[in-house]
């Protein structure tokens, strides 16, 4: 598989899009950052415009029209976007919250590759009513948003247009010292016409975010290095609560703590902490969890993100040697600091150490999480990585109360990944090797995995293998199984009609199997899906499926502990159904998707879920999500039913004010959890945060828990 991925990397080394360039220049006067171009600089300035059209196809240039300037100063990089309109009608949009859903926007995005390996970057935009878009880019063309950073932005509408200007600080984003010539890319998304367009021609089955696929942007003089950015954002807190079900006395909480991001070279950042708080980030979103195996709840708190794929994007998503959550779960975070970015233009590195709290009422003592990774760039965009993931028990002794938790001493990873990313994106893949090191743990301690996927307008085909050891460890990580082997082929064809209201559909089948180490079959899903994508972008999918299971552990079906099937029940049934999500460009949305067939001991399972979202824009967001499983079995379990629902109201008076009430009723948990945010960005990356927490049970309804946060942050540049 090594040898293969080398030898297709070598056949994709050119940048497809490398004649397409942009010759930005110093400006010419003073930039007023107020949606009106009306300044001498951007007269002078060099125009992009005539830009493609990615989606619904990627054969003829766009129909909307969308203009582009940039220019530079000292302190900043200017942007300037005119986006026309092609039809009457007020822009759709889904309220002025920062970071919004790209596809269910107009907007206009920048893509920068500022260090020219086709790999990682920055993205800055805005919606046609104002709210920003910022991220740092991934993985040569994913975008996290979870990234926040001081820069400025006004968006302007007329009937005609709509005008997007920025200043981005060059303090804000990393960059090679002394380079030339960037990546970039603009892109535009217009709901009422369906249409996607970017600057430089790029694939219909490629994200415009593709780095790939970027042109240049050419610097009339070399930029010099970076200013020294320093930047302290202490909090404050303040916050009640009240358990009900221990019914201890009211409990008042007031904590002081503090970010800082140091700018070590252009190329480097230097993240501190101590005493981090991440109250008012975003809850999880609840699932009824009918899996036999431990659920994945993405990473949220802002301290883990950037430069994150250096760590958490490591393996699959069921092979995940670091996972960030595992830090803090269990007790609170002391300190922690992290260095991540460029060395050169071939070599990253990442280095993270964090300390928690010991607890003196379980036994559990300070931990230290420490990781490393180093990567290497190969050829134009792949990659091979080393990392090393420690977590160890500082000064443990295990408690002489034998009911007390006993406590892992240490847990270490080991390994490398190399990931294949050509510069055309046809061929994609990855490989990864890892052992562990754990007290009385040896032999069958290690995991191999490799995936290799062709992606072209007509065809997908990938390939995908796993072996996990049975002595394999990763505490820090996300390993939910462990003692199989997997096998995951999947292939897709898409047919495209030349008229008629459907602008492609085709075929995809997907099977996985899981063996043990003996090479005996254990599991396998075989999934049948045709796919049709009208031209209004809505789609319809039928699926059917095929389960087999012979379970490895005793297991309870409703995962409510009434009864268990033994180890070693096979389980064998059929599935049919549906998928369905509607056109974005409406002011009301939905996603509809059913299934119904077998389930385990001779049982029915009947699953509807969806989501309706309804915009008052740009002010009001509403979105209701709901899942209803009806399980059939024979006794004791007998016929269980779950309801999960979820309304979320989402308003944003300005771009700077919101106000978030979130409300799950989660009648599996026998648990309703109403989260209610309130944020004040009263200036750039500076915040106040209220936060109302409320939990109770089910069946009767009384409260659990509640709880009441004041916090304040504030971004300070010495």
């Amino acid at each position: 598989m090594l040898l293969l991925l080398f030898a297709v990397q070598a056949l994709f080394a050119q940048k497809k899009n490398a004649s397409y360039k942009y010759h930005i220049h110093r400006a010419t006067s003073l930039i007023k950052i107020d949606g009106i171009a009306d300044e001498k600089a951007w007269v002078d300035a060099e125009t992009a415009s005539d830009f493609f059209m990615v989606l619904p196809m990627d054969t003829s240039r766009a129909n909307v029209r969308t203009v582009v300037k940039m220019a530079y100063d000292n302190e900043n990089l200017y942007l300037l976007a005119i986006c026309y309109k092609k039809l009457d009608g007020p822009n759709m949009v889904e309220s002025l919250r920062r970071d919004f859903n790209f596809t269910r926007n107009d907007n206009f995005l920048l893509f920068m590759d500022t260090f020219g390996d086709q790999t990682t970057g920055f993205s800055f935009g805005a919606n046609a009513a104002g709210a920003q878009w910022d991220g740092t880019m991934y993985d040569g063309g994913k975008v996290d948003l979870n990234w926040d950073n001081k820069w400025i932005s006004v968006v302007k509408n007329d009937k005609e247009k709509y005008v997007f200007e920025a200043a981005i600080p060059f303090k804000t984003i990393r960059y090679k010292k002394g380079i030339k010539e960037w990546g970039i890319n603009f892109s535009r998304n217009d709901l009422k016409t369906t249409e996607k367009s970017s600057w430089t021609p790029v694939p219909r089955q490629f994200p415009t975010a593709s780095l790939s696929y970027t042109g240049s942007l050419v610097w009339d003089e070399p930029l010099p290095a970076a200013h020294s950015n320093i930047s302290i954002i202490p909090y404050l807190l303040t916050g009640v609560s009240k358990d009900y079900i221990a019914n201890t006395p009211v409990g008042y909480k007031n904590t002081v703590g503090m970010d800082a991001k140091i700018t070590v070279t252009s190329s480097m950042n230097l993240d501190l902490t101590v005493h981090p708080d991440f109250s008012q980030v975003d809850v999880d979103k609840q699932v009824t969890n009918l899996s036999r195996f431990e659920l994945f709840f993405p990473e949220k708190r802002q301290f883990f993100l950037e430069n994150a794929d250096l760590f958490s994007n490591l393996g699959y998503a069921n092979i995940r040697p670091f996972f960030s959550r595992r830090i803090g779960l269990d007790a609170p975070i002391g300190l922690g600091a992290r260095l991540s970015g460029k060395i050169d233009k071939n070599w990253r590195i990442g280095v993270m150490d964090m300390e928690t709290t010991d607890q003196p009422a379980t036994g559990l003592p300070v931990e230290n999480f420490a990781v490393l990774a180093l990567q290497r760039k190969l050829f134009k965009k792949s990659s091979i990585e080393f990392f090393y993931i420690d977590k160890a028990a500082i000064n443990y002794h295990q408690l002489k109360d034998s009911t007390s938790p006993v406590y892992s001493r240490y847990n270490r990873d080991i390994g490398f990944e190399y990931n294949l990313a050509p510069s055309n994106n046809t061929w994609t893949g990855k490989t990864i090797l890892i052992k562990s090191f754990s007290p009385g743990k040896s032999g069958g301690d290690f995991v191999s995995a490799a995936n290799l996927q062709y992606s072209t307008r007509k065809w997908a085909i990938s390939w995908e293998q796993e072996y996990v050891g049975n002595n394999f460890n990763a505490e820090v990580g996300y390993v939910p199984r462990n003692n199989y082997l997997k096998i995951n082929p999947v292939i897709a064809r898409f047919f495209f009609p030349k008229a008629g209201i459907i602008l492609s559909h085709g075929p995809q089948i997907s099977s996985t199997y899981y063996f043990d180490t003996k090479f005996h079959r254990t599991d396998n899903e075989t999934v049948f899906s045709y796919l049709i994508t009208f031209r209004d972008k809505s789609t319809f999918a039928p699926v059917l499926q095929n389960d087999y299971v012979q379970l490895l552990a005793p297991f309870d079906p409703t995962n409510l502990g009434i009864a268990f099937l033994a180890t070693g029940t096979r389980n064998n049934w059929n599935t049919a159904g549906f998928d369905i999500v509607s056109a974005p460009q409406h002011k009301l949305t939905y996603t509809l998707s059913t299934r119904y067939g077998g389930y385990y001991d001779h049982g029915k399972l009947l699953n509807i879920s969806g989501d309706i979202g309804f915009r008052m824009q740009p002010i009001v967001n509403i979105d209701v999500t709901a899942s209803y499983n009806n399980l059939q079995l024979p006794q004791p379990w007998g016929n269980t039913n779950f309801l999960l629902v979820g309304p979320k109201i989402d308003v944003t008076m300005t771009n700077t004010l919101f106000l978030t009430a979130y409300l799950q009723y989660n009648q599996q948990t026998k648990n309703i959890n109403l989260n209610t945010r309130f944020q004040w960005r009263y200036k750039p990356a500076s915040d106040l945060f209220l936060v109302y927490t409320d939990n109770y049970y089910i069946g009767p309804i009384f409260v659990k828990s509640r709880a009441l946060v004041l916090k304040f942050t504030y971004w300070w540049n010495p």
